[in-house]
């Protein structure tokens, strides 16, 4: 008998559309696939590991809704059972691999609209952070302010050695927020304080010794180094993968959260005064800012 939708009844076509998401799940097992959440590009191999491209030129900077396709791309991961483990890099030769929030969304911002950006932002981080699959960042370019808190949420690092680091919220009259997640990351404390209070940058070799990274490579190297590290990891069982995950973070507890929200707290306070407007203004008219200490 041949099939039209017209002669199904509803639980057969259920079962017809279950069969099928069923068959199109095992073919994209079979085959791997690619997919793209906004400024994220997502391609999983057949080994079950997901290479997710952050590309929104020219400097990978985080807005609003970059925030909201991470949304997306961690509900993604989290629902794949294809997926075993995750690897975030940048293209090849882009001009960073996170450039840090986008200022245009601060430009004329009060505390109350910082407080429900944070809010957001907040959720978006956590949801990021609590993705069930170990997570690897390919860190092949700079990265500064939020880029920082990205790289520490992920579960590994393998950075080239001529990438930079730096928290330069300072430098516009503001407080990063990243503090609590180096801590996580059990960066020393010392360090931690100098990159916070001088905005600072630092190559990957000069902060290699602190174990922030697994591995420091040739830029060459930094994808394929990663993407054995997953390899190695999507060979295990992926409901061990996954108990460990859920095992890290509920060891790990929400200490980097509270530190976040402490940090952010404090921002919000400078967000309308005149040094905070005046920071961002700077930066975005390319100038020194000439702050009133106030």
């Amino acid at each position: 008998m041949s099939l039209h939708k017209g002669s199904v009844s509803g639980a057969s076509e259920c079962c017809v559309q279950q069969n099928f998401k069923t068959w199109a799940d095992a073919a994209r097992r079979r085959e791997g696939y690619m997919e793209q959440f906004g400024s994220f590009v997502v391609e999983v191999d057949t080994e079950g590991v997901a290479l997710v491209t952050f590309d929104r030129p020219p400097v990978n900077a985080v807005s609003i809704a970059v925030y909201e396709d991470m949304v997306r791309l961690a509900g993604r991961l989290e629902s794949d059972g294809q997926v075993k483990a995750v690897v975030l890099t940048a293209l090849p030769g882009a001009r960073a691999w996170c450039g840090g929030a986008d200022l245009h969304d601060f430009r004329g911002m009060d505390s109350a609209r910082r407080k429900a950006r944070y809010e957001f932002v907040n959720a978006a981080l956590s949801g990021f952070a609590a993705i069930g699959r170990p997570t690897i960042a390919a860190i092949n370019g700079p990265v500064v302010g939020v880029g920082m808190i990205l790289a520490g949420l992920c579960d590994m690092r393998v950075a080239s050695s001529a990438a930079t680091f730096a928290c330069p919220e300072i430098d516009y009259g503001l407080v990063a927020g990243g503090g609590g997640v180096f801590a996580l990351a059990r960066m020393p404390e010392a360090k931690v304080r100098e990159m916070l209070f001088t905005g600072a940058r630092f190559t990957a070799s000069e902060l290699a010794s602190t174990g922030f990274f697994n591995y420091v490579v040739d830029s060459c190297k930094v994808r394929s180094v990663a993407m054995a590290l997953a390899g190695r990891i999507a060979a295990k069982s992926l409901p061990a993968i996954v108990a460990r995950k859920r095992a890290c973070i509920a060891t790990e507890g929400l200490s980097w959260m509270d530190a976040y929200l402490a940090a952010q707290a404090l921002s919000a306070t400078l967000a309308g005064k005149p040094d905070g407007e005046e920071g961002v203004a700077a930066f975005l008219e390319k100038r020194s800012a000439r702050y009133e200490e106030r």
